[in-house]
């Protein structure tokens, strides 16, 4: 790692200490040396490399006193510390006293350096290579005093090199002293630099587990039933991962422990005192970048994509991602983004946001991107409610997101929302109006076999039922970014917003579109049946969805059930109508006798026309168990007792036996079983009164 300023080039001097272990500087300028001897009072001792490179020929100079050696004392890098302590103060003063002095000469412009200066130097040195020899076992930044001993010997190195550079006269005389320090200093830099990287990456003791409470989940739009119900996954890579018991329980994110974060926070501002705060900042967005990416793409499954593949996806594939793009985004606003803010705050106090800005920008705009992305593909009804679930997203999870980010980030954030939910809201808009056109364009001529419910009937209800469950959302989309003009409309009613008219429109364009459907069937009666079936499960779902009902209304509603009843009506009389005009008295009596002839022929015409009714019903199809037993009911409480009196009038006419099983094909509890058999789809009932008996 290099500094960003170079170590000027400098000559060091060196010079025995005035008790006679004296080391002449051998490097000393002819000017440094025209005074004489009064130079040589102002030698400097040093205790490092440079004393083993002198000059041969001032052998004169370099003699060591031939006096008595003073005991060694061992000297230890705490003891040296405190000795450089109390020297750099001095070097200071020295250093404040000749700023402004261009030129230095002589004593006053020398300047000794210790010996003790090298020798601390020597064995910070020793200190760093136990360090990248992976001595001592164990790690450094968990042993308090250890991290208060290293930084504090980093600060030291980078005090005495801050003040070496800025001082003329060490610059003159001691190039090697600084070049040495240089040396050191930029390996403590490299190696503070590899463990903030290190304690950045592996100290997070628990990487966020999110439970989102997502409103969209308990939407039964397509595929929302699956997709929102996937909570975020919780990563089993780390040992150290704390997986919480219940989602009321609160996660920090992004899970350092406060005394790691202390430890980080030290590191950066010693390296940023020694001159290398851009390389830590450096190393922390890197870091903290992947480590945002891996967090997101573990906990939410979330992957960055390009508009460009966006495009290219298939329905299929966009429709996973845009839930786990909703569940990323509201995590983000809510846990993520604020964590990461947090986060650097504390480790660089003072950043103001820049390096939270760095981290997180470039993937709110790429979030941004996706929900834009999405509104551009091409347009299809099944994707009106995903789109819908990003809108939602972008209006209520932003604004929090938003507050993030500095004054001068947040205009971009928001002219990009705008732009975002602009495109979401129209094309939501066109989708749900495309509605209105399929069902205009929905011109089938085949009927559906026993007067079911029709496909159409059932998609539009179930599609206007989810639609209404986005009631609040399509009212606000409507009302802020509908741009369509449609001629020849009759007036919005009072009251009615421009979703609520829309859904109106879209109901009488079914009912229309049923009405002539309706007329494909040639048999009457089963138009009535195919116009109740269809009738009845518009009320359901309309009264079965508290949304669409409100939107509706009660008035609609009874409307649209008196209708029901006149068809069910003519139903009836088409029907068994005909059947009961057999059992009248008509024809059967003449001069007040029984015409015998007459009264077999109305028992044949009855049992062939109940029989025909019977056989043809009986595949019809009545799905809704509650408009079956009306129907039913109905018919019963006209046939019955106008069979059972018919047969209590004439039947005693019939001769015993033969005529009697002849003519009287079904007694009352025969007809009441098979009418309990009309309406069930069966293709292969029976027409027979032993098909089915009543116990």
């Amino acid at each position: 790692m290099e500094k960003n300023d170079k170590d000027p080039d400098h000559d060091d001097k060196s010079k025995g200490d005035e008790k006679g272990d004296v080391v002449s500087d051998a490097h000393l300028s002819d000017d440094a040396h025209q005074d004489g001897s009064s130079n040589k009072d102002n030698v400097d001792v040093v205790g490092n490399a440079e004393t083993d490179h002198q000059d041969p020929g001032d052998n004169n100079d370099d003699k060591v006193s031939q006096g008595e050696e003073a005991p060694e004392i061992r000297q230890t890098l705490e003891s040296l510390s405190e000795e450089l302590d109390q020297f750099l103060p001095t070097l200071s003063l020295h250093m404040e006293e000749h700023k402004d002095c261009t030129e230095e000469k002589g004593e006053d412009g020398y300047f000794q350096i210790p010996q003790f200066v090298g020798k601390f130097l020597d064995l910070f040195e020793e200190k760093l290579s136990k360090y990248d020899s992976g001595e001592p076992k164990t790690v450094w930044y968990q042993d308090p005093e250890e991290v208060s001993s290293l930084l504090e010997a980093v600060d030291r190195v980078s005090k005495l090199m801050g003040l070496l550079l800025n001082t003329k006269s060490c610059l003159d005389h001691h190039e090697s002293l600084i070049n040495h320090a240089g040396s050191i200093q930029q390996r403590a830099m490299a190696f503070l630099e590899d463990e903030f990287r290190i304690i950045l990456e592996e100290s997070v003791t628990k990487e966020s587990v999110v439970v989102t409470d997502d409103s969209n989940s308990q939407r039964r739009s397509t595929a929302d039933q699956q997709d929102h119900q996937n909570d975020a996954a919780v990563s089993q890579d780390q040992d150290q991962m704390l997986v919480p018991e219940c989602g009321d329980q609160e996660i920090e994110y992004p899970g350092y422990p406060e005394d790691v974060v202390v430890v980080l926070r030290k590191i950066a501002e010693k390296m940023k005192a020694g001159g290398y705060g851009w390389e830590c900042r450096e190393v922390y967005l890197v870091g903290r970048r992947n480590i945002l990416m891996r967090t997101l793409k573990q906990d939410c499954e979330f992957e960055k994509v390009s508009i460009d593949e966006v495009q290219k996806m298939s329905w299929d594939t966009l429709e996973r991602e845009i839930p786990i793009w909703n569940k990323t985004f509201k995590d983000c606003s809510s846990l993520f983004f604020p964590g990461e803010l947090k986060l650097a705050e504390r480790i660089f106090p003072g950043d103001e946001g820049s390096l939270f800005c760095i981290v997180t920008h470039g993937l709110a705009i790429q979030f941004l991107g996706f929900a834009e992305a999405v509104a551009m593909t091409r347009r299809s009804t099944e994707k009106l409610f995903k789109i819908l679930d990003i809108y939602e997203t972008l209006r209520d999870s932003f604004p929090a997101m938003e507050q993030l980010f500095p004054e001068e980030l947040r205009g971009e954030l928001r002219n990009e929302v705008t732009s975002a939910r602009s495109r979401l809201g129209e094309t939501a808009i066109h989708i749900f109006c495309d509605l209105e056109h399929s069902i205009k364009s929905d011109s089938s001529k085949t009927p559906v076999p026993g007067g079911a419910v029709h496909p159409l009937t059932r998609y539009t209800m179930n599609y206007l039922k989810y639609s209404c469950e986005y009631k609040d959302t399509l009212e606000q989309v409507f009302k802020s970014h509908s741009k369509m003009e449609r001629e020849e409309e009759e007036p919005v009613e009072s009251g009615n917003s421009a979703f609520a008219s829309q859904l109106m429109r879209i109901m009488e364009l079914l009912d229309g579109n049923l009405e002539t459907k309706s007329k494909q069937y040639k048999d009457i009666p089963l138009s009535c049946i195919f116009m109740m079936n269809n009738g009845r499960y518009i009320v359901q779902k309309i009264k079965g969805s508290a949304e669409i009902h409100e939107v509706m209304g009660d008035t609609w509603c009874r409307r649209r059930s008196s209708e029901l009843r006149n068809y069910h009506k003519n139903y009836q009389r088409e029907t068994w109508g005909k059947l009961l005009g057999f059992l009248g008295h008509e024809g059967l009596m003449h001069n007040g006798k029984i015409v015998k002839p007459n009264l077999k022929e109305r028992f044949k015409s009855f049992n062939a026309t109940f029989d025909e009714i019977h056989k043809t019903q009986t595949t019809w199809v009545v799905n809704d168990e509650q408009l079956q037993s009306e129907l039913r009911v109905s018919i019963t409480a006209v046939m019955i007792p106008a069979y059972r009196a018919f047969m209590a009038r004439f039947g005693q006419y019939l001769d015993p036996g033969r005529q009697t099983e002849k003519y009287v094909k079904y007694q009352p509890e025969d007809i009441e079983d098979l009418i309990d058999q009309l309406f069930e789809g069966n293709t292969s009932s029976s027409s027979t009164a032993t098909a089915r008996r009543r116990t």
